[in-house]
């Protein structure tokens, strides 16, 4: 595979091409481009590469500028420190949108999801039978590990109601009333679940479809989300997650 970074941060560019070593060391980084024009003037003079890491904000402007002077037909990872441009991030040729810095985890993921996007794509859109979708979920996970006393159980995905954050240690809680911590962040827990039952409706809560009880709007473009269980807070989504949140809603 042949890949190109398109990052300014010197730093954050090398984290990621170690990720990727890390991951695979037969991995052919062909270019680290850190601004909107270098990546423009590299994608007309190269052939298209297989997968393009791409940052949003550049030292030059947006990286969506690209997209506007060259036709960029492969996959592409973004990572950013901003949520805001999910959406517009989404009607391109994506694969994955990871906030910064990007861990370990997140990456395994974005390339398992590409290869079984390729393999689904490479058999052609129809017939989808049951083993087909099957296939297609297979890289969601099922279940959760986590420490119940002197005790070790799974909680399975379909239990929970929600997970959320606090004081950097993440928990889940269950349909049934029950929470656990859990040893992933919850960036790591987004990338693992499957986005059509599962949402990060904000910084520090992913919900169950089917944990939402109440919308209700709120302050300057915002929603409130009643849960249940019923949480210690109230659930606040930001103006700028509302358009996807009622976009996954209306499914």
């Amino acid at each position: 595979m042949q890949i190109i970074i398109i990052e300014d941060e010197n730093l954050a560019a090398d984290r990621l091409l170690g990720l990727v070593q890390q991951y695979d060391p037969a991995i052919r980084i062909q270019a680290i481009l850190s601004s909107v024009e270098k990546a423009i003037l590299w994608l007309k003079q190269n052939p298209m590469p297989d997968l393009a890491f791409m940052d949003i904000q550049l030292s030059d402007g947006l990286c969506f500028e690209i997209f506007e002077t060259v036709s960029v037909t492969c996959p592409i990872i973004f990572t950013t420190s901003y949520e805001q441009y999910a959406l517009e991030a989404f009607g391109v040729t994506s694969v994955a949108y990871l906030l910064k810095p990007v861990k370990y985890g997140q990456l395994v993921n974005s390339f398992q999801k590409l290869e079984i996007m390729k393999q689904t794509f490479s058999k052609g859109l129809a017939p989808v039978t049951e083993s087909g979708i099957h296939s297609i979920e297979a890289h969601f996970k099922s279940r959760f590990l986590v420490k119940n006393g002197l005790h070790i159980r799974a909680i399975k995905c379909e239990e929970i109601a929600y997970f959320y954050s606090e004081d950097k240690v993440s928990f889940l809680v269950s349909f049934n009333k029950q929470k656990f911590p859990v040893d992933y962040s919850l960036e790591e827990i987004e990338t693992t679940l499957n986005p059509d039952i599962f949402f990060r409706i904000s910084r520090k809560y992913i919900v169950h479809v089917d944990a939402i009880q109440e919308i209700r709007p709120y302050f300057k473009g915002r929603l409130s989300v009643a849960v249940s269980p019923a949480g210690e807070e109230d659930i606040i989504v930001s103006a700028d997650r509302t358009p996807s949140f009622k976009a996954w809603l209306d499914r």
